[in-house]
């Protein structure tokens, strides 16, 4: 069985959303009633899936993530290219746009019940915590206010690093904020191409979290060489102590 011994790991980082926490209610209002409130129906049937509107899996942005009146005018120009695409007229882009952008961003949020005390256990270790996350530019502002404030030392949004993972660059900025070779950071998220393949190409050794309960579904693809699989944070301890962060797994 492929090991990373202890000594090597001195920091775990998490994904955020599906790993740390999850979306609750109240949801955010399915984007049909706003085009519907509006009389744009057809035009909101066009539209699709509300939640594909923002940058793609592994896109890269770095040219608008160099302020946050930048990256927001971006956003704000995407949903405008989007609405025009579906027949909205102009007399009405900027109300719209306006109340999608804030609709999209109003998300309740609540932490697993094991990211606190696991993520505080990690520091009371001396381990290095970070948290890495394809999220809206107010990444920390979220983070202390779902309780996480404090509890990480390295945070790393793709808004303002400039690409969403699984890209490269985003990767890098952790790293080198971590200040720290790859092979002595964990990855831990939910999500396979972002949390389990990217770092691994990085370098990172990872670990895929698959709960019982989880935020988003995904796939459970064989483990390669470098990875773990686990049901909960609290399985993350044992690991990280036992020094194996490869083996087989499996979520049930």
């Amino acid at each position: 069985m492929p090991t990373v011994p202890m000594p090597e790991i001195r920091a775990v980082v998490f994904d955020f959303y599906g790993t740390l926490a999850r979306m609750v209610e109240p949801l955010p209002p399915d984007h049909r009633e706003i085009f519907d409130r509006r009389g744009l129906s057809a035009q909101g049937a066009r539209w699709g899936d509300q939640w594909a509107v923002g940058p793609g899996e592994g896109e890269e942005h770095a040219a608008h993530s160099a302020t946050e009146a930048d990256y927001h005018r971006w956003e704000l120009d995407r949903l405008r290219r989007r609405a025009l695409d579906c027949g909205v007229p102009g007399h009405e882009l900027e109300g719209l746009v306006g109340e999608i952008d804030l609709v999209m961003k109003a998300v309740r949020l609540e932490l697993f019940e094991d990211a606190r005390a696991v993520l505080g256990e990690l520091r009371a270790r001396g381990l290095l915590v970070g948290i890495c996350s394809n999220w809206f530019w107010n990444l920390e502002d979220c983070l202390a206010e779902v309780g996480l404030g404090g509890l990480a030392d390295v945070v790393v949004g793709s808004a303002r690093a400039g690409a969403r993972k699984p890209h490269p660059l985003i990767y890098r900025t952790l790293l080198e904020k971590c200040r720290l070779p790859p092979r002595q950071v964990l990855f831990v998220g939910d999500m396979w191409a972002p949390d389990v393949l990217g770092p691994l190409t990085a370098g990172m050794p990872s670990v895929h979290l698959c709960r019982p309960d989880p935020a988003v579904l995904g796939s459970e693809p064989p483990l390669p060489e470098g990875a773990a699989r686990i049901r909960g944070l609290e399985e993350l301890l044992s690991l990280v102590a036992s020094g194996a962060a490869a083996g087989p797994g499996g979520c049930g």
